[in-house]
């Protein structure tokens, strides 16, 4: 593990405003985000605030709120989120060597809608593959080192084995000492083993077991009978 809590502190500031208008924002400000296990996925629908929740956390930890390797420090030069430049961690020893020295931080922000610029940075060429290789290449890349590693819908570009050689790809980075946190809607990403849960919604943030959740839920009773769901939709 590299961190273990995370929270933040604000003066005051309006609740119909956002991002503290967002139910799962004013869960992190009033009781924090505890870290249990070296990989914690956040699920919800569109909209419950588990992206601004990871790009927030991504930013404590000082990588590029637009994506990419602690090696490109705001190299989009946009300024930290009104939540992100608020975070602050209590971390383990070594968590607290990666924070207090920018030289031992290690770590990578991948998200899903500035993926391709942030690959071509990198070095991983994505004009000359597919969007999902490129994914792929940077976790055969730099998913390596122990540090903290945040994503935001990786399984938007990948394939069901995709998904899968990601799950590997995660489980050996744990492996090797470093930590993840993902949001995302995938059922498949969020069986691993070990992992711990966090559905956010209307109700902030509660820890749920896979079977528990929601979107595993509709998923199941999609594929055992799709019309079930597409005579409420289809005219």
């Amino acid at each position: 593990m590299i961190i273990e809590h995370a929270y933040a502190h604000v003066a005051s500031y309006a609740r119909d405003e956002w991002p503290w208008s967002v139910p799962c924002v004013r869960g992190l400000m009033a009781e924090g985000l505890r870290f249990t296990a070296p990989v914690t996925f956040l699920v919800g629908e569109n909209g419950s605030g588990k992206s601004t929740l990871v790009e927030a956390l991504a930013e404590g930890f000082g990588l590029d709120s637009w994506g990419g390797s602690h090696d490109w420090r705001y190299a989009s030069h946009r300024p930290k989120s009104v939540l992100g430049e608020r975070i602050r961690f209590d971390a383990t020893p070594r968590g607290r060597r990666m924070l207090g020295s920018w030289a031992a931080r290690k770590g990578f922000f991948l998200r899903a809608e500035t993926a391709l610029d942030a690959l071509d940075r990198e070095g991983f060429a994505p004009e000359s593959v597919s969007h999902g290789e490129g994914f792929l290449a940077a976790f055969r890349g730099k998913f390596l080192q122990p540090g903290l590693y945040v994503m935001d819908e990786p399984e938007a570009a990948l394939s069901f084995a995709s998904c899968l050689e990601l799950l590997g790809h995660l489980d050996q980075l744990v492996k090797n000492g470093g930590q993840v946190i993902c949001a995302t809607h995938s059922p498949l990403l969020t069986a691993l083993p070990g992992a711990d849960i966090i559905e956010v919604g209307e109700h902030g943030m509660r820890r749920l077991a896979w079977h528990e959740l929601t979107l595993v839920d509709h998923w199941r009773r999609y594929l055992a009978d799709p019309q079930s769901y597409l005579r409420h939709i289809l005219v």
